[in-house]
């Protein structure tokens, strides 16, 4: 389907973690961050575009991909941040151009604002957290992930018999995706077993959110350190909010927002020209 990359690996918190290479080394540097239970390979068709002006690294996050899982399942908001921090200072590239989904997103984002002079620009598709709802009390969200802990150690991955079984469950979770690209997703994104059946890649536990819940008023303060351009693009047909209208956007100094027609939380699978456009636009 596209151009193969060249695997590499660092190490983060002792863990042993994979990024895929395009292009080549002397060219600026671009980071691709994919969201949950996704991998570095969902970037293939932006990377090959990119890969003539940019040297691309697109990386697999602690637990996805062909990255190690986190000793004890713990997958948090501040140690994906370590991980591209140590990932950054492997390349030694910095500033460093930075193109985001979701929970890479949020990953972007906030490194963005922890470390503002080693970003030059950042797109971030429906990276800026949940829709903010009535907060639960502590002492029952704690409750809560305890049960869905327990509930965890005692599921198996999903087996799938075939890696056309395995597509038809990524076509379920994107109808837009292509059967090309669903192929192509599943191809990247699953193993074999002993038995001969599939599993996905991710560690199960990355579907786990923490008991403490999403913070906007220091997202906020993190969000307002970036001095970088910031794009900010969603779906039409997405789950996620206006930050216009939500007022998260008002956290940034310069950014702007872009709506995509036609396309769900997966934009850059959904509309993946006009998407390019768009980012060309910017960067």
């Amino acid at each position: 389907m596209t151009d193969e990359p060249v695997s590499r690996y660092y190490v983060s918190q002792r863990l042993k973690l994979h990024y895929a290479v395009w292009g080549e080394d002397g060219n600026p540097p671009l980071l691709l961050i994919h969201g949950n239970r996704d991998h570095a390979r969902t970037w293939d068709q932006v990377a090959v575009r990119l890969k003539d002006r940019y040297c691309v690294y697109a990386v697999d996050l602690r637990g996805h991909g062909d990255s190690a899982w986190a000793v004890g399942g713990q997958y948090s908001l501040p140690e994906f941040v370590l991980d591209i921090a140590m990932l950054a200072a492997e390349l030694d590239r910095n500033p460093l151009t930075i193109i985001s989904h979701s929970l890479g997103g949020a990953v972007a984002l906030e490194y963005a604002g922890v470390f503002p002079e080693d970003v030059r620009k950042v797109v971030a598709i429906e990276g800026l957290g949940p829709a903010m709802r009535e907060p639960t009390p502590a002492s029952a969200r704690m409750r809560g992930w305890i049960k869905h802990m327990h509930e965890f150690d005692a599921r198996k991955p999903r087996r799938y018999a075939t890696i056309e079984d395995a597509v038809r469950r990524m076509r379920e979770e994107n109808p837009h995706l292509s059967e090309e690209m669903a192929y192509h997703l599943t191809l990247h994104g699953s193993k074999k077993n002993a038995d001969g059946t599939l599993s996905w890649k991710f560690d199960n536990y990355v579907r786990l959110h923490s008991p403490y819940e999403f913070n906007i008023a220091e997202a906020r303060e993190i969000w307002n350190q970036i001095r970088c351009p910031v794009l900010l693009i969603r779906g039409s047909e997405s789950w996620a909010s206006d930050p216009e209208q939500d007022g998260k956007a008002s956290a940034f100094h310069d950014y702007r927002t872009e709506l995509v027609q036609d396309a769900g939380h997966w934009v850059h699978h959904d509309q993946l020209e006009k998407f390019m456009e768009i980012v060309n636009n910017f960067l």
